[in-house]
């Protein structure tokens, strides 16, 4: 009996500490008008992409999905694939984010032939910076920053299928021809 409140310690401290690892990795997510997080990241490809100086090419869609190859995740991706021509050719770039690793984003690029790069976040730090982190997958959104590297939009739908035309919707309605 002597231990029982030494125990109920341990208990307690246990799931603090079980607790403290939701609170602390979860983001808020940005909002229009904030500035978009610039950091480097690896690629599909191996290769780092610095989010920064690609912000300042044009207009850049971010789009985040939870994991390569799955049924939601690849109709999304497909959608912006299909929309890619009329993107480009308002100088618009295009990259997508999850948690997967380089080899299962470049296999998840190379079968569906996206024209785009795709972030493998496997540490969340693209994830938790634009805070689109869930507790272990990225939340699924796109988000669109202009050219000054300022949140332009954010896709507060969560669409897959048509996710494309709802990006070429919002880069109308901010005059981007």
């Amino acid at each position: 009996m002597a231990n029982l409140p030494l125990m109920r310690l341990n208990t307690t401290l246990m799931i603090a500490a079980f607790l403290s690892l939701f609170s602390f990795s979860r983001a808020e997510p940005l909002n229009v008008g904030d500035p978009a997080p610039q950091l480097t990241a690896k690629t599909d490809e191996g290769t780092e992409i610095n989010l920064g100086d690609l912000y300042k090419k044009g207009y850049t869609v971010i789009y985040f999905y939870p994991k390569a190859d799955t049924p939601g995740c690849t109709a999304q991706g497909c959608s912006l694939r299909d929309s890619y021509g009329e993107l480009t050719k308002r100088g618009v770039s295009v990259i997508g984010v999850s948690t997967d690793d380089v080899s299962a984003q470049h296999s998840f690029r190379e079968k569906y032939h996206f024209p785009f790069p795709l972030i493998a976040d496997t540490d969340q730090k693209v994830i938790h910076a634009f805070g689109q982190n869930g507790v272990k997958f990225a939340n699924r959104t796109a988000i669109i920053v202009n050219p000054q590297g300022k949140i332009a939009w954010h896709d507060p739908e969560k669409h897959t299928k048509d996710q494309g035309d709802q990006v070429i919707a919002a880069l109308d309605k901010l005059g981007v021809k």
